[in-house]
């Protein structure tokens, strides 16, 4: 024998709402972190703290460091430059073609404060890093105790 089982409509789109809010949320408001440096104008970065500096390491490969600028305003590290294209290749059947060409920019909120006259930028292999000093006051100072 057959079983009947009743029809609510409201039930099926409640499940299409919350499969197009899943969808949103993952591709939109959270995209997967391997995939975020593919992203247009996007530049891939580390950024981590000792002591002494702030470090920014960043993978800019087939850019020379003369064509990358580099500023600090206030608390916010800025990098630019631009990738070119070596060839025009005319009248190509691309199988796939992945290069990004274009402008590129990043700017990072440094947690922090830093001198930006006392940084120093090093570009090797296709990767520049930063050190950022921080400013005198931000540094941990050690007073040590003496017993009478």
């Amino acid at each position: 024998m057959a079983e009947l089982t009743r029809w609510e409509p409201f039930r099926d789109l409640v499940t299409l709402r919350e499969a197009m809010n899943h969808l949103f949320e993952e591709r939109f408001i959270r995209p997967t972190p391997f995939l975020a440096p593919l992203a247009e104008g996007t530049l891939a970065v580390d950024v981590y703290e000792t002591p002494e500096d702030v470090v920014v390491k960043a993978t800019v490969p087939g850019i020379k460091p003369e064509e990358i600028n580099i500023s600090v305003t206030g608390d916010v590290l800025t990098i630019k430059g631009e990738t070119k294209q070596e060839e025009k290749v005319e009248k190509a059947n691309y199988i796939r073609q992945e290069r990004r060409y274009g402008a590129f920019a990043r700017s990072i909120s440094l947690p922090t404060s830093v001198n930006a006259e006392k940084a120093e930028a090093v570009f090797e292999n296709g990767v520049l890093t930063l050190k950022l000093p921080k400013v005198e006051e931000v540094k941990p100072k050690v007073i040590s105790v003496k017993a009478k």
